[in-house]
């Protein structure tokens, strides 16, 4: 009979015997994100472990044991890279002129540029001063004095050498639409919108204790999230909806992207400016070039800056959409307004859409910090990965440090000893089904995205924290809390034969994450998240024991 895994089907299984002895126990349905050890005693879901010996029925899944399928298969990876500034170096002889050329009006547009943001920061500063009441909307003629600010801004955009902005289409009344959304390329677009419609803005904590730019942000009465907190988005989102449902507040701008991209397609969107459920206005931003790419990726600011100064002009463009509003069925469904709202602005760009994110920067920056030759390969569309695996940001940046350190060639691709060496372990057949599992190409070696989803997706198996939960119980075989090295090696050696006492010493400090010579509970469930593929290690000892979560609850 064919078998079909689901929630509810054997956590460990054998081959089917005339005299079975096995232990059947009711455990709680599991829930992927709410699964706890001691939930027990469900009459919907059992837990097969049975006592008379056997293997895996599918010797080439080391993980059939937690649910996993043989059918795992990771996508192709884009080659867009998103962030990518396509003019980072001075090319061509006609550039270096031109820089020659404008270095006097450099030093101009500094001087100009320098002194539009003290005389801003100054009027900014009387107009917040003695203003108390920031839950409120500021004050009429706080508002106006904020005008000098403004003109300073375009002032600033002057300098940076936006002579004159092209516009097309104009902006609806704050009443009809309260929220604004961009596409995000530059520091350049939140000047130009400061200037042109002064609106609330969402910001990162971060941007508050800024030289003179925190305090202006102020002014904006800037809604700042964490965007690693839940509690902090959840309280952004709740500001959102307070501040457009009140037509005396400013109308609030969002770049949905959350981060900036070189304009050449739009990245995932989040939700924040669509869960309230208002109108919203697309606003597209362009900077046509030929020699000098304006998009802030992979590119200093001051860099960035000084390529600025030295051009004759620069070009923007901005062009207002028309009105994007929710369904009238589908209010509640921010992402299908999303997604709807993101279509519209990627077809009037021109351009198209993928499953990036702030995430996939992240990843970026943490491959470049460790010195990789080619950091964008490392990209693995995070957004998707996050909604298929619920894998946050944070951890796939664990995972790409981990990977990292296996000395990836080149190409991005680790092979199978490197893979070994930092995951302690040793050549085996176990070993062997480990690196084939995520090695969907069977080409003996693997990426990084290969690695994350092979990894994410035994993560998110509904039996893996039982599964982590029952392995230390059946390893702490003296009952104090811990596991000792003798307790690990007879647990691990059952997996992989004729271990070294140095294999043993090195998987055991994998496993002591505090490295106060035992592994506690915390040691050992931090250590399988950050590498779930070990928990295949504790197939056998699970197997021939077949205790039960609830003998040791």
């Amino acid at each position: 009979m064919t078998e079909h895994h689901s929630i509810s089907t054997p956590l460990l299984s054998a081959p089917h015997s005339d005299h079975p002895s096995h232990l059947v126990i009711n455990v709680q349905d599991p829930d992927p994100d709410l699964i706890d050890s001691t939930a027990i005693q469900s009459p919907s879901t059992r837990l097969h472990i049975q006592q008379n010996g056997g293997s895996n029925n599918n010797p080439l899944n080391p993980f059939e044991f937690i649910g996993v399928r043989e059918d795992f298969e990771v996508p192709s990876s884009i080659t867009i890279d998103p962030f990518r500034n396509h003019t980072l170096n001075i090319a061509g002889v006609y550039e270096f002129v031109k820089i020659l050329i404008c270095l006097p009006i450099a030093l101009v547009r500094l001087a100009l540029f320098s002194l539009s943001l003290a005389v801003g920061y100054m009027a900014t500063y009387l107009a917040l001063c003695g203003w108390k009441d920031k839950e409120n909307p500021m004050p009429k003629w706080r508002c106006r004095l904020m005008w000098v600010t403004r003109i300073c801004a375009r002032l600033i955009l002057f300098s940076f050498g936006y002579h004159w902005i092209k516009r097309r289409g104009n902006p609806a009344p704050r009443e009809i639409a309260p929220i604004v959304v961009s596409n995000h390329i530059s520091y350049v677009e939140p000047i130009f919108f400061f200037y042109e419609l002064f609106p609330t803005i969402v910001a990162s904590e971060s941007h508050d204790s800024m030289p003179f730019v925190g305090t202006i942000i102020r002014s904006m009465q800037v809604i700042y999230v964490d965007r690693f907190s839940r509690s902090s988005r959840k309280h952004a989102v709740n500001e959102i909806k307070r501040k457009a449902s009140c037509n005396r507040f400013p109308r609030l701008l969002l770049f949905p992207e959350g981060t900036t991209t070189n304009g050449r397609l739009l990245i995932s969107f989040q939700l924040g400016a669509f869960i309230p459920g208002y109108p919203v206005q697309p606003v597209i931003v362009r900077y046509p070039y030929v020699h000098f790419d304006q998009s802030w990726g992979h590119i200093t600011v001051p860099k960035l800056m000084f390529r600025m100064f030295t051009q004759f002009h620069n070009f923007m463009e901005v062009e207002y959409l028309p009105l994007v509003s929710p369904h009238e069925n589908r209010k509640e469904n921010a992402i299908h307004f999303a997604q709807m709202t993101s279509h519209v602005m990627a077809s009037a760009l021109n351009v198209v859409q993928t499953s990036h994110s702030y995430g996939d920067f992240m990843l970026f920056a943490k491959a470049s910090e460790l010195n990789q030759e080619n950091p964008s390969q490392f990209m693995v569309e995070m957004a998707w990965v996050e909604s298929s695996f619920r894998i946050k940001a944070l951890e796939a940046v664990d995972f790409l440090e981990t990977f990292l350190s296996m000395n990836p060639d080149p190409s991005g691709h680790v092979e199978f000893h490197d893979f070994l060496r930092v995951l302690r372990l040793k050549h085996c057949s176990l070993t062997e089904k480990i690196f084939g599992f995520i090695d969907v190409e069977k080409m003996g070696k693997i990426t990084f995205k290969q690695f994350l989803l092979g990894s994410a997706h035994i993560l998110k198996q509904p039996l893996f924290k039982q599964a982590c939960e029952l392995a230390f119980t059946e390893c702490d075989i003296d009952w104090k809390n811990c596991i000792l090295k003798q307790e690990l090696r007879d647990a691990v050696t059952l997996a992989v034969p004729n271990m070294s006492e140095d294999e043993i010493s090195g998987i055991y400090s994998l496993f002591d994450v505090d490295g106060d010579g035992k592994i506690s509970r915390d040691d050992f469930f931090s250590c399988l998240r950050r590498h779930p593929l070990l928990i295949a290690l504790f197939f056998p000892r699970l197997w021939y024991k077949g205790l039960s979560i609830a003998d040791h609850r």
